[in-house]
């Protein structure tokens, strides 16, 4: 984590970012603390990019809860099926007007915000108009960046998802 934390940083140190945003959540507070340091910029924390498992008392990563606890995975997935709960509405909501504030608020900026795989489909599902009942469509690995162009008028358009160029040439930063 603190090696991509760390690579990820030094990718986005040549760009020019303006501000920078954050989950409250310890693991993104964690992430984002070495790019901060290479910004010179102080982080704005912001509840609405929290992960949807915000509430839990632990942490475990999805791809290992997946392979560990079928059973809380499950329970996850019927949690924030839209057909059954609305704890899923409500999250994207609440994820897309927090994101959607930064560009409001940050007109002719370039901006990062530091936040989850959760989140970022969220957005994603947003600016790509897919339905709530199947938002998660891309994989999104940790310290990936994601690129997404707000204009003035409301438009949005993709520019990329899941660069990992930060990576090339440290296969220990991959994920297995």
């Amino acid at each position: 984590g603190n090696s991509q934390a760390r690579a990820v940083a030094q990718l986005l140190e040549e760009e020019q970012i303006d501000d920078l945003y954050v989950s409250p959540m310890k693991r993104a507070l964690e992430t984002v603390a070495p790019l901060a340091g290479a910004l010179a910029l102080t982080p704005m924390v912001r509840n609405g990019l929290s992960e949807f498992d915000k509430n839990s008392t632990s942490y475990i990563p999805m791809e290992i809860l997946k392979e560990r606890d079928r059973v809380a995975w499950e329970k996850l997935n019927r949690d924030f099926d839209p057909r059954t709960n609305s704890r899923l509405e409500r999250f994207l909501a609440e994820t897309v007007a927090a994101i959607e504030a930064i560009v409001s608020e940050n007109a002719g900026k370039n901006v990062a915000v530091v936040c989850h795989g959760g989140v970022i489909n969220s957005y994603l599902a947003h600016c790509l108009q897919y339905s709530s009942t199947n938002f998660m469509k891309f994989n999104v690995d940790y310290t990936s960046v994601t690129r997404i162009l707000a204009s003035p008028a409301g438009h949005r358009s993709v520019l990329s998802v899941n660069e990992r160029t930060h990576f090339r040439g440290k296969p220990e930063l991959m994920l297995s």
